[in-house]
């Protein structure tokens, strides 16, 4: 055998052994990609989610953030809570959020009205208003009516706020004035200045006399039929991880979350 020939037969087993490692080499990296891909069709969730919310969500919606993070790890949902007025500037101004639930229709179409800026919303719950007062309720407070008396201090939210809204419409429907000492931004800080007691009373939503428990005391008024608000909450069009917020959105909406609602004080939609 000559010497060329040996020659010749060395590089053709060379190139076969190194078209075999390029094969091996392109199997795994096939394998990754099927592997990446599986992972990514697996559907686990996963990221941040914000959530823009009416206050008087804050008890429940915070315990519906804690179980979806548990249910999914990896995740986490961050809350902004306010006077759903407020929250929806915020959003129409460009404040990055996934998900939208105000306390009323009004508030929500803010947003959806601008720049198509959201999904339709839908409604989630609903909820009725109640007047908290002092723990004993010393001034014995027992109608809507009462709270026009001058000797009391009474606060309401804002006009511009859902809860305000509604007690408005309440009085309305009553034919009935008040004069409160302050309007407070959300019904939070309206329920805070009877906590406090630097007010005697307060209109606010019956979830929130709930959620202060034996700090205020809850009076029913039968106007309070006439002003039920609707709660809409939407996935909105700039959400940066949509899946993870439409999951949180379908805890909120399942018997699940809804158990977590009612619990609360809430009505169903």
């Amino acid at each position: 055998m000559t010497r060329s020939v040996r020659r010749t037969r060395r590089i053709l087993q060379v190139t076969g052994v190194s078209a075999a490692a390029l094969l091996a080499l392109s199997a795994c990296s096939s394998s990754d990609s099927d592997s990446s891909a599986s992972a990514s069709a697996s559907g686990k969730l996963s990221g941040d989610v914000t959530v823009f919310a009416a206050a008087s969500l804050k008890e429940s919606f915070t315990t519906l953030g804690k179980e979806f993070e548990k249910q999914h790890p990896g995740t986490k949902v961050t809350f902004s809570f306010g006077g759903s007025d407020s929250l929806a500037a915020s959003i129409t101004g460009g404040a990055p959020a996934d998900v939208f639930a105000s306390a009323s229709p009004k508030t929500m179409k803010i947003v959806t009205d601008a720049k198509d800026n959201a999904t339709e919303p839908a409604t989630f719950v609903r909820n009725q208003l109640e007047i908290a007062t002092l723990p004993g309720n010393p001034d014995k407070v027992a109608s809507l009516k009462d709270l026009t008396n001058s000797d009391l201090k009474v606060v309401l939210c804002d006009r511009t706020v859902p809860c305000g809204a509604a007690a408005q419409k309440a009085l309305d429907a009553s034919k009935l004035k008040l004069t409160p000492v302050s309007y407070e931004e959300d019904v939070k800080s309206a329920l805070n200045k009877v906590v406090l007691k630097e007010a005697d009373a307060a209109v606010v939503y019956k979830t929130d006399v709930k959620a202060a428990g034996e700090k205020v005391e809850g009076v029913e008024f039968p106007e309070s039929a006439d002003a039920v608000n609707d709660y809409p909450i939407t996935l909105l069009k700039e959400s940066k991880n949509p899946e993870t917020a439409k999951a949180f959105m379908a805890l909120v909406q399942s018997a699940e979350g809804q158990k977590v609602l009612n619990e609360s004080g809430f009505l169903n939609p």
